[in-house]
């Protein structure tokens, strides 16, 4: 076992610092509110007095709703400015915020609104291929407790819908008259994939992911003049935490990225002055490809943090050589424990070839029966620490996930080096990474267990050269069956109503698959066979 200095594992420290974004928002406000705090690409960009005034007229708008400290409130938008203060609201009246990314469809915003019991949902009229409002409308008799639904940036009324806009058309509420805040009160509740095929509620407090953040700004070194760059969704762990928190719970500012793009993000890279970002492989691959094209070795760039997916070595040495100023690492995290590691600043041979240093978590490496491996051995990784979840919703989940001692079984296989870093090897949770999204390999099964011609489907992660890692389905088929394509495949999961990215890539009809001695499918062997094949 590694363990870190006690100073950064207790939740006194200096880095537990008791407050929420509202706290903090109303702080800035009322100090720098001219200044920017988040950069806008389509519209202006957004300052703190601004975006703390609309979140007090939205206070008044919610308390007209009747909503109350405890409820959980849903939004599933892009990365637009109306996702501040909605945070910031719903943690100045003690709301629980549940980010639930744009791409989910009925399958999922099912499940996840009903396990949540969402009092109030706010969604855009139609984003990209997909229109929320006739989506969220055919599930509400399935939804009793989802009382408002609140329509962004609509160009129409709808039936029982709110718009965002007249629910904030009122004067602000006094920030005297609000309730105290409760920093170790649940800030959010986030769905992550997990293997069993039901998405898992993880709970966090204000204090658990401002710790995570606090530890990143000092690693990190943030200051005034950083802005860091976000592509990633707001309602993923990674955009929510440095996209729309990090303005406020910091010196630095953000600056979000609607739709990711490479070209327009080195020119936006350019207007905001970019400093840093963190995103999955393929937002670091795309970036590099076009800088070089493009001959624009992004001078203000300084840090760029990979993690979310299996990250080349090659591909970090790459951005050491390619971008002037900007170091290139690799971390590790979930969105139980965020961050378990950060990226090697001063050495980038370790950067490239580990997934980074541990900072604020001690980890054990266990073996199946859940004892310490010797040092240097391949084992499960576990994680402590003050920024881990608070726990799961469901508590039979909560106990499986952890060991009696308290560490979060992280379902990734690794081992620590002679200098301390983490590297992960494999995967012993059943779920696919794929441009940094967790999916359940299980989901995934269970939608392919319907369809007439298949007898089994074990689904696989698969090597993806832009995304890390794509879906594979290996197929039994009934006896008779006419084998389907993949086409056929990809229509019949669409009419599962599943997310798109969940649809197989490719298929494999086999006669049997690769077993335990009790029957389970060896799914290492599976995607063993899938690497030594695609490389």
């Amino acid at each position: 076992m590694t363990s870190l200095a006690p100073d950064r594992l207790e939740r006194d420290g200096p880095l537990w610092r008791n407050t929420t974004i509202a706290l903090e928002a109303w702080r800035k406000a009322e100090e720098v509110g001219h200044r920017v705090a988040i950069f806008l690409e389509h519209e202006p960009d957004a300052t703190y007095a601004s975006l703390a005034l609309e979140a007090r007229r939205l206070i008044v708008g919610l308390q007209g709703l009747g909503l109350q400290a405890g409820d959980v409130i849903s939004f599933q938008l892009p990365n637009w400015r109306e996702g501040a203060p909605i945070d910031i609201a719903a943690a100045a009246l003690g709301l629980v915020v549940n980010p639930i990314v744009p791409i989910y469809r009925d399958a999922e915003l099912r499940y996840i609104l009903k396990d949540a019991r969402t009092k109030a949902f706010f969604i855009p009229e139609q984003y990209r291929s997909i229109n929320y409002i006739n989506m969220v409308q055919s599930l509400r008799d399935e939804l009793p407790d989802l009382e408002h639904l609140i329509t962004v940036r609509s160009e129409a009324e709808y039936d029982n819908t709110i718009r965002y806009e007249a629910l904030v058309d009122c004067e602000p509420v006094a920030i005297s008259s609000l309730p105290p805040s409760d920093p170790n009160a649940v800030k959010c509740r986030l769905y992550t994939s997990g293997t069993t095929g039901f998405p898992k509620a993880v709970l966090h407090t204000h204090n658990t992911l401002n710790y995570v953040q606090q530890c990143s700004i000092r690693h990190s070194q943030i200051k005034s003049d950083d802005v860091m760059v976000m592509p990633s969704p707001i309602t993923h762990i990674t955009g929510y935490s440095s996209g729309l928190n990090m303005s406020f719970m910091s010196e630095g500012r953000s600056a979000l990225m609607e739709r990711w793009d490479a070209d327009k993000a080195i020119d936006y890279i350019h207007r905001v002055k970019g400093t840093m970002t963190v995103g999955a492989t393929p937002f670091l691959q795309e970036l590099l490809d076009a800088a070089e094209r493009r001959e624009d070795r992004l001078p203000t760039m300084r840090q760029f943090s990979c993690g979310g997916a299996a990250v080349p070595p090659q591909l970090i040495r790459r951005a050491y050589k390619s971008l002037d100023n900007c170091i290139a690492v690799r971390v590790y995290g979930s969105t139980e424990v965020p961050l378990v590691t950060y990226g090697w600043r001063d050495d980038p041979e370790l950067a490239a070839t580990t997934d980074g240093q541990l900072y604020a978590y001690e980890i054990q490496i266990l073996d199946d029966d859940g004892n310490p491996v010797a040092a240097g051995e391949d084992g499960e990784i576990a994680a402590r620490g003050a920024g881990m979840l608070l726990g799961y919703a469901d508590p039979q989940q909560n106990a499986e996930a952890h060991t009696a001692d308290g560490f979060f079984l992280t379902g990734d296989i690794g081992h620590l080096t002679p200098e301390g870093a983490v590297l992960i090897t494999d995967r012993k949770k059943d779920i696919i990474i794929r441009g940094g999204e967790n999916l359940s390999a299980k989901e995934i099964e269970d939608a392919l267990h319907h369809h007439p011609a298949i007898r089994e489907a074990a689904v696989v992660a698969m090597p993806h050269p832009r995304l890390g890692e794509g879906v594979c389905a290996f197929l039994i088929l009934r006896d008779s069956a006419t084998p389907p394509t993949l086409a056929d495949i990809v229509e019949f999961t669409e009419a599962q109503q599943l997310a798109r990215q969940k649809t197989p890539e490719r298929i494999e009809v086999v006669a049997e698959l690769p077993r335990t001695p009790s029957g389970k499918v060896r799914k290492d062997v599976l995607r063993k066979r899938l690497k030594d094949e695609i490389d």
